[in-house]
């Protein structure tokens, strides 16, 4: 009698702890999505929001500091407004790399997803293009492609669309494959379902969750990818400008000027930044083994 009286408080103490929130976001995710959220919205309305031209000159005022009071953020070598040319660069670097993600998933789902239904010669040839994608490194042959066939903006797309499929095929095969084992897939198929509509009407839903994960993981690599191309020279071409791009001409006038390469660097790490952290979050959201 004396233990169970004794037990009687702490047990009172358990049940009044109150329960820990499980769907309570993050401090640091509220972060990502917000930045995200203003970049997109910067992006999609950068033709207003724009203070000038992002190719105007104003040689009077040129290397101005940030403050200045026609250019908050400054002017470049050329008098070129930065607050300008950042906003445009966002639009031009989430294009890019939301153009090469979307390429990327469904070249790489569409290819794990041939491997999976053929299986045989096909599903060996598919794997044997992941591992050739996945040991050569994509920043030498996308070197060697633009320095070859030369740079334009859907062709850059298209190449960066390449970085990253294996990923996607490796993903889809082996969820296709689990879906067939697990019988829904063969269920439909025998009551007369094409394998189009069993591929694209039953498994897809059911894998899109670790496929959107992927793709959150991919997007921050791409833009990396694309900055250190532009950097070199052989991403996005003048006139055109990228976060890369500038980077790259600010290096220049580090020394004198650092704002014009301090504001792309920064929205670069920010922005890969926040969508790693809400990749990561999606991630333990969305993997039932956690739940």
């Amino acid at each position: 009698m004396a233990d169970i009286t004794a037990a009687g408080p702490a047990a009172a103490t358990v049940d009044k702890v109150a329960p820990q929130p499980k769907n309570r976001i993050p401090l640091l995710v509220w972060f990502g999505l917000i930045w995200i959220g203003f970049i997109l919205i910067v992006a999609l309305t950068a033709d207003w929001i724009t203070p000038y031209r992002f190719t105007a000159y104003d040689l009077r005022n040129r290397l101005s500091p940030p403050g200045h009071v026609l250019h908050w953020l400054g002017t470049d070598e050329l008098g070129r407004d930065v607050l300008s040319r950042l906003i445009v660069s966002i639009r031009i670097s989430l294009l890019v790399a939301f153009g090469a993600t979307v390429i990327s998933a469904v070249f790489g789902t569409v290819m794990g997803f041939l491997a999976a239904h053929f299986r045989g010669w096909v599903e060996q040839f598919v794997l044997m293009l992941a591992d050739f994608q996945a040991a050569m490194p994509f920043l030498i042959l996308a070197l060697s492609v633009l320095a070859f066939f030369g740079n334009a903006l859907p062709l850059f797309i298209g190449l960066m669309g390449l970085y990253g499929w294996e990923r996607y095929a490796r993903i889809s095969r082996g969820l296709a494959i689990s879906a067939g084992a697990q019988g829904y897939a063969g269920a439909v198929r025998q009551i007369g379902a094409s394998p189009a509509r069993v591929y694209l009407r039953h498994i897809l839903p059911n894998i899109a969750s670790t496929l959107i994960v992927s793709m959150t993981l991919t997007f921050p690599e791409v833009i990396l990818l694309e900055s250190g191309l532009s950097f070199l020279g052989l991403g996005v071409q003048p006139p055109m400008t990228s976060l890369g791009n500038m980077v790259g001409y600010g290096r220049e006038y580090l020394t004198r000027a650092p704002w014009i390469m301090l504001a792309p660097a920064c929205t670069i790490v920010l922005t890969t930044l926040a969508v790693s952290l809400v990749g990561d979050w999606l991630r333990d959201r969305l993997d039932p083994t956690l739940r």
